[in-house]
Formats: C-alpha cells, structure tokens, sequence
C-alpha cells in the first residue's frame, strides 16, 4: 500500500503527466456499476479496497481544476470521483455487509480503512467545492441508512458512523435527518417525560427501571456517534441552521434531564444483572457523555440577544450541576465511564461560567459549595489516592477562582491606565504617518521625546511603551531632522539598559523595563530599517546600528553570564534588515569595513551565530534574565557544535547578515599582525581579555573545531586569544555566507565570477607575509567554505524549476571565479584554486560542458594574464603552462563524457574517448553533433574533420540567412503589402509606440512565413518517409538546418520562445528523424537537437520530452530496434525454402539495418544527454526514466537482427547509467522503482540470447568490432556494479519496509515466482555476464577470424557443475534461453544432457517451443515408443527428422502449414517417404496438397512416372518392397488425376500432351542417320503446337510457354542416346506478358536423372548459404526434373560454352581464350572475366569437395563463368565400375591454374584471392 501511496502522490502532483497510471490505479478499483443496484454485492479484494483508498488520496491532494487543466488527466479524474461517488452512493447495500468485504478482515482493518477513506473524501471537498456539492446530494441518505441499519449490518455501519463524526462536515439538512433517526427518536427519556414531573415511590422505580430496559443498546451507541458527528461540525465552524441546533440542543438537555433519575437507581433494581448491566451502564453514561460535550457545544455556537442567552445559560448549568452531583452519589460513581461523565460536566460549568466575559460567576458560586462538599465527603481522605472526581473538583475549582481574581485584578489595573492617553499617542503617530509632512512631524515628535526624556514616561510603563512605537514610526518616514533625533534617542535609551546589568535594581525591574528591551526598542529599531527608503539615510543608519553594536558588545562583553547576548541578540533582525541591500564587494570605508569586524568579533564570541557543525538538537527559547552564569570554553565550543541556545529568530538574522558582509579584512597591511584593534575589542575588566591563556586556548581549540580539524590545536600556539577569536568569526562568516545561498553575493553585478562569494573569501588569501599559521587557517577556511558550497548544491540536487535554475548559476559562478583564480600571480592561490577546480569537476561534471565555464576557460588567459607593461616573465610562463593543461585536461574531460554536447559548444581535431564516449553509439552520434564524418579505427578514435571554425562557419551560415531574409522582409515592407498577417493585433498607435508596434508586426509577419513554410516542407519529408519514398538527405539537412536557426534566432532575441508558433516546429524538428530512420537523417537529427540544447539550454527539457514521445512511437509502430515482427533477419533467414510456416511472406521494403542504425545513433545521444543531466535536471532525468521504463516493459519487443545486437546492448547500458543513479540524493524517492527497472534490464538482456546465435555480414568491417565492443561495455559496467541488492538497511528509515516486503515477495513483478530473490540476483548476473563475454568473443572472432589472441571467454574454465546451474538458471528465466545454449555451446555435453532433462520434466509447459522438440524426440524415445511423442500433435512448428509414425505424423502437419508450392523442392524424397508409409501418412499429405496445387500436382506425376520401372533381377528380398512401392505409384497418380477440377484436368492433359510430344522426338530421331536428324528434328518441332494459354516449362514453373523455335532443335552427342535441345518463347508468369524471352532445354531419353536432382540440390542449398553468409561465390543449379523411366527435362545454362566447343575454335588455353575473347591482360573486361572465374571456380571446387563428382571431362566443364554439369557419377560411382582413377577434390586443371596464376608461382594477388575464396 505504501508503493500505492506513493505513486498517488506523485500522480497528484503531475496530473497530466501520469495521466495513465491514474487510469490503472482506477482499473484496479471494484468495477464501475457493480455495487450500486446489485442484490448481493460482489465481495471486494485487498488490492481493490487499497485502490479505493489510493484515488481517495488522490483526489484530496490534487484540486479538480489542476487535474482538469490536463486534457490526459481530465478523463482519469472524472472516473476516479466517479468512482468514489458510487462507492458512497452503494455504502449501505454493499460497505454495511460483511459479505462485501475480504474473507477474514478483522474489523480493526474495516475501521481504519472507513476513517482514511472519509478523511480523503473530506479534505476533497474542502479543495473542490464541486465535489463537494455532488457528496453533500447523497451523503445525508448514508448516514441515515448507517443509524437505521440493524441486525448484522449494524455493526459496520457503527464503525462508518465512528469514521464520519471523526471527519463530516457536510450539511446541517443531512445532519439533522441523522439525529432524526439516531438521537430524537423516541426512547426511555420519552417515556419518562410523558408527565411534567417524576413520580417518587417504588412504583416509580420500577417504571423507571423498565423504561431504561426497553432502550435499545444499539441505539445508545448510535446516539453517542451521532452526537460526537455534530460536535465535530461544530468544531469545523459549518454554518448550521438554528432549527437544527435547537433541536439538538433539547434532546441534549432531555438526555441531562433525566441523567440523575438513572444514576439513582440501584443495582439490585435493575433486572438485568452481571455483564449485560454494566455494558448497558456504559452505553448510556457514554451516550450522556457525549450529549453534555454536544450540548456546551452548541450553546457556545450560538448567538442569542443577552436576555435569553443569559437565562438558557443558567438552565444548563443547573442542568449540569444536578448531573454532577448525581454522578458523585451514584453507586456506580467507580467506573470510569461516570468519572470522565463527571469531568465532563464539570469542564461544561467552567465554560459556561467563563463564557460572556464571566456573568455566570456569581450565579455558580452559590451551588458549586455543595458539589464541592458532596464531593470532599464521598472521597477517601486519609487513603493515599483521593480518586479521579476529587481531583477534578479541585482542578475545576481552582480555575474558577483564578478565572476570577484575575478578572478582578484586571478590573482594578484597567483603572489605572491612561486609556485616553495610550489612544491620543496612537492618533498622533497615525496622523503624522498618513499626512506625511514634515510640518506636522516637527510639531508632534518634539512633544514625544519630551516626555520620553523628561516627562511622564521617563520611566518603564506602558506610556513609555507606547511613545517609543510612536517616535519610530514617525522616524521611518525619512525626514533626516526627525530621523536622526528619534535614532540618537532610541540608541541611548538602549544603551541605558546595559547599566543595569548586575546591580540589585536590575532585580526589581518592572516587567515594562524587560518589555522595552526585548521587544519595544528592537522593533522600532527593525521598523526603522525596513521602511527607510532613501540610501543616504540607509547608510547613515547601518553606520549607526553597527555601532550601536560594537558598543553594546563592549559594553556587554565584561558583564557576567548572558549578558553580551541578551543585548546584542535583539539588534540582529534590525541588522539584518539594513544590511539586506548592501553589496559586499562595493567600496566600502575602513570604519564601516572595522564595525563589521566588530560584529562578527561580538556574534561569536557570545556564541549567537548558528552551529556550523550539523546539530540535530532543536532550538532554545530566549532568555530574557540576566543573571545565568555561563562558562567561556562551553560558548565557544557550543557555537561551532551546537545546539544553539538563543532565540531562533536571531539565528535567522545572522544567516540574512552573512550574504551582505564584506571581508573582514581592513585596509592596514598589517592588520592581521596588528593586535591593538582587536585588543580594543575587550573592555578592561573583561575574563575574556588577551591576558587569559585558558580563554585563548578554548578559543584555539574552538577554531580546530570549526576547520574541520584541519589546522591542530598545537599548530597555533603562536596565535593569540583574541586573533584565533577574529578567525573564528572569520570561519563562521564564510562558513554561514556559503550555507545561506550557496556563496552568491548580493547585488546586481555584471559576471559570474563577480556574483561567487569565492571573492570574499579569497580576499584574506591576497594578504602578503601571513604567518604560517595564520595562513593554514585562512587556507582551511577557504577549503571549509568550499565543502559548504558543495554541500549546498548537494542537497539541491533534486530541485526543479526556477531553484534548479539557481543551482547551476550558482555552480557555474564558482567555477568561472575558480577558473580566473588560476592565472592570480601568488602561486599558493593558483594551486587551491586548481584543488578546488579539480574537486568540483569531479563532484559536478556538467561544469565541463557548461557555455560559461567553456567561455571563461577559452579567454581567461587573455583577461588575466599581465600586460606588456609587466615585466615578468616567469609568471607568464607558468600560467600559460598551466593553462594549456587545464584546457587540454577540461576539454578532454568534457569530450569524454558528454561529446554531442560538448561538440554542439566546441569543435576538436582529434580525440579519444574514456567514459562515456568509448562506446560506438556515442562516438557516432558525437560526429553527427559535430556535423563530421566518422571514421572509427581499430582504436576507435573518433576523427573531427571539419574544424572549430567551419563547424561554427556551417551554423553561422544558416543563421545568417534567417537574418538576411529578415532584413530584406522588413526592407521590402514584407510579402503581402496592405494588409496585416493573421494573428496579429491591429491598431493604430502613434509616435514610438507605432513604431514599436510596426517592428513586432514585422517580426511576427516574417516568422509566420517561415514557420508555415518549414512546417509544410518538414512534414512533405514525414509524407514522403511514410509512403516508403526515399528522403534526399542534403534537402533535408538543409531545411533542418534553416529551420533550427529560425527558432534560435527568435530566442537570442527574445530570450524566450513563443511556444505557441513555434512547439509544431520544434516537434517536427524531433521527430521527423524518426519517422524516416534512416542513420542520414538521424545524423541530422543529432546535430540540429545538439545545436537546440547547447545554444538555447531552456530548451532541453522540451527538445527531450518530444524525443522520449518519439522513442515510444517508434516501440509502438516497431520499427527499428523495435522490429520485432521482421523475420528476414541473419543468414538462416535467407536460406531457401525458409521453414517458416504460413503463406511466404515479402522481404521488408526498406532495409531493418537502417532503423537498428538509427536507433543506435539516437542512443548515443541519449547517452550524451544523460551524463549532462543526471547532476542537475531532474524533470528531464524523469523523462528519460518514462523512455527506459516503456523500452523495458517487455522483454520480447526488441528485434532480433543480428545487426542490433550493438544498439540492444547500448540500450541496455544506458539503462544501468540510469540505475545507477539511485543513490543520487535527486532520485532517493525513486529506488525502489529503478531497482525493479534494474530487473527489467537484466530480463531484457537475458531474452536476446532466447534465439540462436547469427551473424550479419557488411562490407564495412569494423561494424562487428564496434558491436562487440558494445557488448563488452555493458558487461563491465554490469559487473562493476554490486552483486548484493538493495537490502533492508536501504530501505529502513524511509518509512518503507512494506515496499521492501513486497519486493522480497515470492512472487517478483519481474522475474515470478522464487525462492531466494538475492541467491537468484547473483545467479542470473553471472549468467548474463557470461552470455554477453561470450558474444563479445563470438562476434570479435566474426569480425577478426584470423586473430590469433585467445578469447577472455576461451581462457575460462567452466566445470560441468557450473553448466548445469547455467543452463538451471536460464530455464527459470525463459526455456528458450536455456535451449538457444545448446546452439551456442554445441559441444558442452553437460549443457545438452541437462536441456534434454529439464525439458523433458516441463513438456507440458513448453509446447509453444518449436525448438524444444529435439530434446524429447530423441532416437531413444522413439525405439521405445515413449509417452512424451503424444505431445507432438500439440507441438508448434519445426524441423525434425525422426522415423516413428508419431513424429511423421507432426512433420507431416509442419508441411501443411507451408504453401504446396514450396514444398516441391523436396518432391524427391517426398517420393521416396512412400517406400516406408506404412501408415499412410505421406500418401495423405500428397494427395491433399496435390488437391491445393495444380503445379505441386504436376510435378508429383512427373517424379511419380520418373519411379515406375521394371524390377531388378537377382534381389529378390528388395524387389518385394520395390514391386509395393512400384505397385503404389500409379494408384497415387491416378488418385492425383481423378481428384482434379475440370479447369485442372484440362491444364494437366495440355502440359503433359505437350511435353510428351516433345519427348518423343527423341525416340523418332534414333533410327535416322546423324546427318538428317537436324531436319528431323525441325519437321517434328512444326507438328508439335502450344494449345491455350497456361503452359509452362516443368524446369521453371515461373516461366510461361508461348512458342517454340522450330529452327532451334539440335541433337547431341550420346553414346546410345539421341537427346536434343529445344529453345522455347517464355515469359515470365508474373511480369510482363510482351517481354518474350528464349530458353533452351535438353530432352533426354534412356538416362535417369534422378541422380542430378540430387547433386543439383546439394549445389542449390550451398548457393543459398553462400549468399545468406555474405560469401561471394557464385553457383548456378539449373533446372533437372525426370518426366518418366528414363526420360527427363533439363534446363540448359545460358550464355556459356564447354571446353570442347572452345577448342574447336583454337588450340591455345583458357589464359589464351580469355585474352582473345576479353582483350589482354590488366584490361577491365578481362580482369571482371577472370573475376568471375575465380569466384565460381571457388563456389565449385566447394560443391565438388562435397559431392566428389566423376567424369570431369571438357564437355561438362562450361565457361566463361566455370559452371559444372552432368552428375551422373558422383560420390561412390564412377566410369568404369568405381576405379577410382579420378582421385582429386575438385577439378582444377593447369590451364585453370595458369588462368588463375600466369607466373606459376602460387604467390599471385590473383591467386591468394582464389585460395582465400576456397
């Protein structure tokens, strides 16, 4: 609830901005409409009443106005009051039955959730009259239902109504229905005064007794609540109508009325008896309890004339008395019940008595003897406790009698005090104040200081008093006459006290004379100095007022004990007051420079100044006697360590005066070594003089204190008494200067360094000759200062807003005096300065980056360094030494951490990074701030081309043509003459004032213009990215550009920004890099947002809020980083067929790299952003914790690219920066919540390593370096944080051990269900550190392959132990990290061994895991026909190759889910699957999809009919199976025919008809001569004709058949064979049907080409690997499909030759054909021939490696590009029944090697290359 809580609050205090939690915290609520009209209300849940209660909260924290001015939050806000209404509304249907609330909720929790809620609900309606009114509409019917409700809802309606008289104070209608029903109803007190009096006698008795019986106990207790709820309204001043007092107040009286008759009866008349009597005893005198306390009360309230407010007032004390003296006789006068009835009424008659200014006094007198008596006589007074109503008697009775001899006394006072006089002073001085003459001051104030000297009120009274109020009331009016004599008045009648101190009178003063010092002559002093207004007065009256000072501590400072403070403390808030507008570094005279001195010299030394050692003890009111006798060494020490005895208001005043204090050092050389000045400051007979060794070492040992212990005692045994005293007050000055504001100096000076108090305490530094001591005081004081200053800013840390805005100024005013400090002449300044200087950048980075600090560091050295006039070259030297370090150190330092700013400031030639800016994201992203190109090396340093002056040149220039287009607009007199431009005010004025007018009418015109302008273009490139359009990137740097500076140029003007014409530019400006994410536009986009933050820094919250809105976009669309929907990811990705169920899906239109690249530069500049902004910003460290929350909300979002895996671990280290923040004192309220994101990182980073490990290749080969360099800086900030998380001691004294409970919980909201939360912490780190070490390693490997340097993750030894905990921790995270080990551990047996075991134990759990299915579908489990294969036919999809039914079953039901026409690549052993289909399985599959595809069917016939043939002689064991398989397959294919539509059958019969008839040519050709089978073959091709439309080659079921060349048949060359070539007229099927294009294809019969298929498939797939991997190897596997027994179609490749026809042609080799066909060597033509050779060489000599084909001969060799074809010997066959005379890998013949290396050295770049490509 305590998390819940707090969220509310934070909720409350930024409505607009958490509009969306406020929205869950409602959702969390009991759903709307489910209480109110439901006959048995829905039983309530904890978390749904702590939501209650948390929107409860809310709306009492946050005004409805403020959440209503949120569009976001006014939606959330209407439903959270909604919610409560209908909670309200539904109380007495729902609330008031226990069946509503938590099974077991004990009724304490009930209570106490009843009073929060109807406190929030009360301090809501205090701050929203609206909600107000809407609660008071019902509210009145809910309390009437809780008094009336009875039976088992009676008792939670009690405890609402115990909540609702501890917080209601809502109408008096509602109230008075309550008691209605509650207090007026008929009850004993009726029945008892049905007659005018009580009838006495024991009938009587028992009348009574039976009367108070039938009193309902219930009743009594709704009586005393109801009672107690109109108390509290009354308490709250709610205006109640008087009928409704008055009828209260009557049931009140009738209840007192009737008090004694009850309290008379005896026990042994009461029927009921034992425990039932006496609760009912206590119910009724509680009842009664709370009508008296009501009752006084109510006639308090009200306002009667004096006759009938007299008289009722007498009826209720009479009332009260008999009650009293009732409760005194009764036998049950013991419990406690009737003795606090007795106070009670007792306290009642005291009110009533002292009421109307006591008129009741003599009246009560009279009866309260007897009751006084009666009481006496009933107590036991001679037993040792008198009891409780003795004891209120004697209090109530000694009250009344002070009560009246006070008011006697006054009365006798009043007498004697001049009224008329005290008025005529007072009209006086109001006279002369509101006239304002000084005629009239001069006729009146002579009279008052006449008598104030001389007169009446020459000694302490009232009159003296007054007069002294008056005299400087009139002072303040600045007649310098008047002033003057009323000053020299007041500052002697002061200094006449003193003389007072210690003798005998000052111990018979009247209380007047203590008046006047303490408070009359200290006001008027103070009233003086804040009203005087003219500065010659001013400063004559500081010079007064600090010598009045300066006297008084002389004075003072030889009396005993307390005096010195007790006069000199009074003084300071006047002292204060007047010294609030002087500037401590102005001129300033020597004698005022001196009464500063002495001020200071006087507040330490008695102890008035505020601890400047931190002290928890809290402050002590003041005394204002004067004889407490004090020790000197206590002061002192006490004064450094606290706790401070004085009045906190002169602390106060001491903090106001230490701003406005020069230094105290005086215009003597030698004022230091001088002691006579401060000698004089003791008076003679001072124990505090420079003679007293003990005062001098108590004042030593108090400095030490004070300098932190930095200087010893012993150290300053040459510093005297009252010298150690003066540095004292020196340490407290500058101490308490920088504590009060941080050490910013008063005043409206012109620099930063000017405003840095540094000044002030470096002044005692520029002393030459110090003694030894004396300086390591004065060094010690400037070191404390300096602790102080940073401890101010510290604490500050978390400030927003305008005290945000004084932190940094106060920051950057120290540095730049820091700065200047270094380059003073006296070498001992230039080093504190520089130890100083170093400190606060390492506490405080931003001053690195900060404009001011940049500036005064760059020419400083020209502002500081001597003229020419000074001869001193050594000092020259030296400090331009030190100042090329410092600059060289600074900008080193600032490049280091925050680049993109820092090259946003200032441009450098060269640098490397060592923070922040050696991860690759920020060392891009700095090179887009710069506007440069990047060049990352080996060493990853970054190469700023462009220079400082053509960075600054390329920003100038576009700001540059704002200004002139402005200027020639205003030249022109705009656009759009006679008229003005909408939107602007129009007007005539006149003189300057139109000339003003004209000139903003003007800018605004030219500024509309541009504004509409860039916003149209900006958003034409949002258009044209969306439409997937290419973005020119120089356009739209430029318009950026121009447009950035537009909105710049308005600022430097303005120094603000009119966000409401320009925020749609402004958020254009941030997002349109997002919406195009490409890396060139996001380039652009970091050097325009570089630009924005470091020229206009106000603009950085904005400029980062449109950014974090933007990032979640992009998390929401998916794009980028964020893809995680793009599956063409990784080399397996392009592999074909892609095994990836469903329809195929088309390639991503725009390349994912360029968003993951895009991400990545947006997260270096995030990154930049973040290390300028965690010190300082907390809105915006807010805002990015809104961008890493949302990027971490799921672990599952993120693409899984192999070319992100740089930019998700960026993402990731930025994350823990952000983590790491959690002990900044800005994010302490935040801990808990960056814990948790803690968490989420770590599940995100494990979830990347849930897929197997791929990689991405790019011609750009360090993109794998920076990548793997990416991964190893997370892991090292990973590791370098704490293994131990936040423990209880964290979180104890915060208030927040609940939370810590909750995170500790078994359920975690991140990681589930655990057992030991820290034990798993530690396990799932080392985990993903070795994850990530070991793909830093994989990815360096990919990158370097040929490094020979061993891995850090190689030179680990990991036991089998330490795998199995791995692969255990993994597995309880997500199963897919621990199965995704296996890929990348391939070889770890124990890492397989344990995967096999924990997925076989949660089959169940992982059925969604199509890559676990190996690990319980093992060979094992199916020989054994296991149990766990009935999970296969609920398994998702994959690939697996087991023989079991069970598990063809599932392959088979994977294939479905693939189109039919992707699955022909596998029709062979698809075929082959039916030899062993005992279950039919296949069959079924086949004939389905052949049902779903004509083509799949097509082509399933023809590798059908390419199996029929006859059986094998001699194998008899296999022929039985054969002559099965051979006996199946015509059935199948006539199943396949019988299932075709009619348009499909039609399709069938035209395709195989046709390429039939082209077979059979063949079989014609046979018989014929060789010579005459070319015209053969033309004849027959005539004869054959394409009938419809539709046919296509069954080689390429892409390409259409539209004629055939009757001219192209050719035969060719077989031993026993006529196959021939036929070239064909195609189109492609889905291009354009008029592009004909010609294809040739060989027809052979009588040889099986089944074998081909084979090897052609190998090549196929080692073609598409090659390509997925990035290898440049070329591989053509044509088209082979086998049509019948024997017979089959196979593809011809194009454009070649085969060795055997090059030959005919010319006897030379290939190097001799290439030159003869591509010209001579070193040509382009014949270097890009031979290229091509050396690439398909190496694809082939690959494929032939694998495959081992035989007969190599020329006539299956083609060129130009080497491609390989007939595979009919491959493997194990060769010619002439596997002689193995062909014994070499892969053909590579000498011609081949000659072409490939002319020289024949084997050492040719031309060689090498073909010897890297194998």
């Amino acid at each position: 609830m305590e998390a819940l809580t707090e969220l509310c609050d934070l909720i409350a205090a930024n409505p607009g901005q958490f509009a969306d939690k406020l929205a869950w915290i409602c959702s969390r609520c009991p759903p709307q409409g489910s209480l109110l009209g439901a006959r048995v209300p829905p039983r309530a849940s904890r978390s749904q009443l702590n939501a209650l209660l948390a929107i409860a909260r809310f709306l009492s924290r946050c005004p409805g106005a403020e959440a209503e001015s949120h569009s976001a939050a006014a939606s959330s806000a209407s439903t959270a009051r909604s919610i409560v209404i209908e909670f309200l509304r539904a109380a007495p249907s729902a609330a008031f039955r226990s069946s509503f609330w938590p099974q077991s909720c004990p009724i304490e929790s009930i209570s106490t959730f009843f009073t929060d809620f109807l406190r929030y609900i009360t301090a809501a309606a205090e701050v929203s009259p609206e909600f107000s009114s809407e609660i008071a509409k019902f509210f009145g019917g809910t309390l009437i239902a809780a008094a009336e409700a009875s039976g088992s809802d009676a008792v939670l309606s009690r405890l609402f109504l115990l909540a609702a008289s501890e917080n209601y104070d809502g109408d008096s209608d509602a109230l008075s229905r309550v008691n209605g029903s509650a207090v007026s109803g008929r009850s004993s007190v009726d029945q008892l005064s049905g007659s005018n009096e009580i009838v006495g006698g024991g009938s009587a008795a028992r009348q009574h007794v039976m009367a108070f019986e039938e009193e309902q106990i219930e009743g009594l207790e709704k009586q005393e609540i109801a009672f107690k709820l109109f108390g509290h309204i009354l308490d709250r001043g709610v205006v109640i109508k008087t009928g409704y007092l008055e009828q209260v107040r009557k049931v009140a009286s009738r209840q007192l009325k009737f008090l004694p008759v009850f309290l008379k009866i005896r026990k042994n008349e009461w029927r009921e008896q034992g425990s039932q009597l006496k609760m009912r005893i206590n119910t009724k005198l509680s009842a009664c309890k709370a009508a008296t306390i009501v009752q006084i009360k109510s006639l308090l309230s009200l306002e009667y004339d004096g006759k009938t407010s007299k008289d009722l007032l007498r009826r209720t004390l009479a009332l009260l008395l008999d009650a009293a003296e009732a409760c005194v006789l009764s036998s049950w006068r013991k419990l406690k019940i009737c003795e606090e009835l007795f106070r009670s009424l007792l306290n009642g008659i005291t009110q009533i008595t002292v009421t109307r200014g006591g008129q009741l006094l003599r009246v009560l007198l009279i009866p309260l003897k007897p009751l006084v008596l009666t009481t006496c006589a009933q107590a036991d007074m001679w037993g040792s406790s008198r009891g409780a109503m003795f004891e209120t008697i004697t209090k109530i009775s000694c009250e009344i009698i002070e009560f009246g001899w006070s008011k006697d006394r006054a009365l006798k006072e009043k007498q004697a005090v001049p009224v008329m006089q005290l008025n005529l002073i007072r009209l006086l001085a109001d006279l002369s104040v509101s006239v304002n003459k000084w005629e009239v001051v001069d006729m009146i104030l002579p009279l008052f200081i006449e008598s104030l000297e001389e007169g009446d009120a020459l000694a302490p009274s009232a009159l003296r008093l007054q007069l002294l109020d008056a005299v400087s009331r009139i002072a303040c009016l600045g007649f310098e006459k008047s002033y003057r004599e009323t000053v020299v008045l007041m500052t002697r009648s002061y200094l006449d006290k003193l003389k007072t101190v210690g003798s005998a009178e000052s111990k018979t003063l009247p209380p007047e004379a203590t008046a006047e010092r303490v408070e009359t002559l200290p006001e008027g002093f103070l009233l003086v100095a804040s009203r005087l207004r003219s500065s010659k007065l001013r400063s004559d009256y500081r010079y007064r007022l600090l010598s009045l000072c300066s006297d008084v501590g002389l004075a003072a400072e030889s009396k005993t004990g307390r005096s010195g403070a007790d006069f000199l403390g009074p003084l300071l808030p006047a002292v204060a007051e007047i010294c609030s507008d002087f500037i401590p570094t102005s001129e300033i005279e020597p004698s005022l420079l001196k009464l500063f001195r002495n001020l200071w010299f006087y507040i330490v030394l008695f102890g008035l100044a505020p601890p400047i050692q931190q002290s928890q003890t809290p402050f002590k009111p003041i005394s204002t006697t004067l004889n407490s006798s004090g020790s000197v060494s206590i002061v002192a020490l006490q004064a450094v360590t606290g706790p401070y005895m004085w009045n906190d208001r002169w602390s106060t005043a001491v903090k106001h005066i230490a701003p406005h204090t020069p230094s105290l050092v005086v215009s003597s050389v030698k004022w230091l070594e001088d002691e006579l000045e401060l000698n004089a400051l003791h008076n003679p007979d001072s124990r505090r003089g420079s003679g007293n060794e003990k005062v001098a070492s108590t004042q030593r040992a108090a400095l030490s204190t004070a300098l932190g212990g930095r200087v010893e005692v012993a150290g300053m045994s040459t510093i005297s008494g009252v010298k150690a005293t003066y540095l004292l007050a020196v340490a407290f000055l500058e101490i308490i200067r920088f504590r009060c504001n941080g050490g910013i100096l008063s005043g409206d000076t012109g620099s930063l360094t000017s405003r840095s108090a540094f000044n002030c305490v470096f002044e005692y530094l520029r002393t030459p000759n110090l003694m030894p001591a004396v300086c390591q005081c004065l060094t010690a004081i400037v070191h404390r200062a300096f602790e102080t200053a940073v401890s101010w800013l510290e604490n500050r840390i978390s400030e927003t807003g305008n005290e945000a805005d004084l932190r940094e100024s106060v920051l950057s005013s120290h540095a730049c005096f820091l700065i200047e400090s270094l380059f003073h002449r006296e070498e001992h300044i230039r080093d504190i300065s520089l130890i100083l200087l170093t400190q606060l950048k390492d506490k405080f980075p931003q001053v690195l980056w900060n404009s001011s600090c940049l500036d005064s560091l760059l020419f400083s050295v020209y502002t500081e360094l001597p003229s020419s006039s000074v001869n001193d070259p050594t000092w020259v030297a030296a400090a331009r030494s030190l100042y090329q370090k410092i600059v060289r150190e600074w900008i080193r330092g600032a490049l280091s951490y925050a680049p993109c700013t820092t090259q946003g400031l200032l441009q450098n030639d060269c640098w490397t990074g060592i923070r922040t800016a050696n991860i690759p994201a920020v060392i891009a992203a700095a090179a887009a701030a710069s506007g440069a190109d990047l060049k990352v090396t080996d060493t990853f340093n970054l190469e700023v081309l462009p220079t400082a002056i053509s960075s600054a040149t390329l920003k100038c220039n576009y700001a540059g043509e704002i200004a002139g287009m402005r200027r020639l607009y205003n030249t022109i007199g705009g656009f759009q003459m006679g008229s003005s431009p909408t939107g602007i005010v129009h007007g005539v004025a006149t003189g300057g004032t139109r000339a003003h007018a004209q000139s903003h009418l003007e800018k605004e015109s030219f500024n509309e213009i541009l504004l509409i302008k860039f916003v149209q273009l900006l958003q034409q490139f949002v258009s044209i990215a969306e439409k997937g359009g290419q973005v020119d990137k120089t356009e739209f740097r430029e318009i950026c550009s121009q447009a950035t500076a537009l909105l710049l140029s308005n600022i430097v003007e303005d120094n603000k920004l009119n966000l409401e014409g320009f925020s749609q530019l402004l958020r254009l400006l941030c997002w349109c890099p997002a919406y195009i994410s490409t890396a060139d536009a996001m380039e652009t986009g970091i050097f325009i947002w570089t630009w924005l933050v470091t020229t206009a820094p106000q603009l950085g919250p904005l400029v980062l809020a449109e950014l974090v809105d933007a990032w979640l976009w992009t998390i929401d669309t998916k794009r980028g980083l964020f893809a995680s929907d793009v599956r063409y990811s990784g080399p397996t990705a392009k592999l074909r067929p892609h095994l990836i169920s469903g329809e195929p899906e088309a390639l991503p239109e725009k390349d994912p790299v360029e968003g993951i690249i895009a991400h990545r530069l947006w997260l270096g500049f995030f990154i930049d952003r973040f290390e300028v902004i965690r010190h300082d910003s907390v809105e915006q460290l807010l805002l990015l914790g809104r961008m890493l929350q949302g990027t971490m909300k799921s672990p599952f979002h993120f693409s899984h690219h192999p070319a992100a895996v740089g930019t998700f671990f960026t993402a990731m280290l930025l994350g823990l920066k952000f983590c790491s923040c959690q002990f900044q004192n800005n994010l302490q309220n935040f801990r808990l919540g960056l814990h948790l994101l803690e968490d989420r990182i770590y599940r995100a980073s494990l979830g990347w390593f849930s897929h197997g490990p791929e990689w991405y290749e790019t011609n750009d080969k360090s993109f794998s370096l920076s990548e793997a360099q990416s991964v190893s800086i997370f892991v090292s900030l990973m590791n370098e944080r704490s293994d131990v998380p936040q423990t209880e001691s964290t979180f104890k004294g915060r208030g927040r051990e609940n939370e810590l409970t909750e995170m500790m919980d078994q359920c975690h909201p991140v990681w589930g269900q655990m057992d030991n939360y820290i034990i798993g912490r530690g396990k799932r780190k080392h985990l993903l550190s070795m994850l990530c070490q070991h793909e830093a390693d994989r990815l360096e490997v990919w990158a370097r392959p040929l490094n020979s340097k061993d891995s850090s993750f190689s030179r680990t030894k990991i036991s089998s132990e330490k795998w199995t905990d791995y692969v255990r921790t993994a597995f309880s995270v997500d199963p897919r990290i621990a199965i995704s080990l296996t890929s990348r551990f391939p070889t770890v047996s124990a890492v397989i061994s344990e995967v096999t075991q924990l997925v076989q134990l949660h089959v169940l759990e992982i059925r969604t895991i199509p890559e676990a299915l190996p690990f319980f579908v093992t060979p094992k489990a199916v020989d054994e026909n296991s149990v766990l294969l009935q999970q296969l036919p609920h398994w998702a999809s994959c690939s697996i190759t087991l023989g079991h039914p069970r598990v063809m079953a599932y392959v088979l039901r994977v294939l479905e889910s693939y189109p039919p026409e992707r699955v022909t690549f596998f029709m062979p052993q698809l075929v082959q699957a039916l030899r062993y289909d005992e279950e039919k399985l296949v069959e079924g599959y086949l004939l389905g999809a052949a049902q779903r595809s004509n083509v799949f069917a097509h082509i399933l016939i023809w590798h059908l009919q390419g199996e029929t043939c006859g059986p094998e002689p001699g194998k008899d064991a296999v022929n039985a199976k054969s002559n099965a398989f051979q006996s199946l397959l015509p059935a199948i294919r006539q199943r396949i025919i019988d299932g075709f539509s009619p348009e499909g059958r039609d399709l069938f019969q035209r395709e195989f008809e046709f390429f039939d008839k082209v077979t059979s040519i063949s079989g014609v050709l046979f018989p014929l001569p060789k010579e005459e089978r070319r015209a053969a073959i033309r004849r027959e091709l005539e004869k054959v004709k394409v009938e419809g439309e539709g046919l296509y080659l069954p080689t390429a079921t892409n390409k259409i058949v539209k004629s055939i060349q009757s001219d192209s048949g050719i035969p060719l060359q077989s031993a026993a064979k006529v196959p021939i070539m036929i070239t064909f007229n195609v189109t492609d099927r889905d291009g354009d049907p008029n592009d004909i294009k010609p294809q040739a294809c060989i027809f052979k019969v009588g040889d099986d080409c089944r074998q081909d298929v084979l090897a052609l498939q190998v090549i196929s797939l080692l073609r598409d690997i090659f390509e997925a991997v990035g290898l440049n190897l070329y591989l053509f596997p044509y088209g082979v499909l086998p049509t019948g027994p024997e017979r089959g179609i196979i593809e011809v490749v194009p454009n070649t030759r085969s060795r055997n026809q090059m030959g005919e042609l010319t006897d030379g080799g290939l190097y001799e054909i290439f030159q003869q066909d591509y010209g001579p060597v070193g040509t382009s033509s014949f270097e890009a021939a031979r290229e091509m050779f050396i690439i398909s060489s190496a694809g082939y000599a690959v494929a032939s490696l694998l495959l081992q084909p035989k007969d190599r001969h020329n006539g299956n060799l083609l060129f130009d590009k080497l491609v390989h074809i007939d595979f009919g010997f491959i493997l194990e066959t060769s010619p002439g029944g596997n002689m193995r005379f062909e014994s070499a890998q892969f053909k590579l013949s000498h011609e081949m090697t000659q072409l490939l290396d002319p020289s024949g050295s084997m050492k040719s770049e031309t060689w090498n290359k073909f010897v890297r490509q194998v």
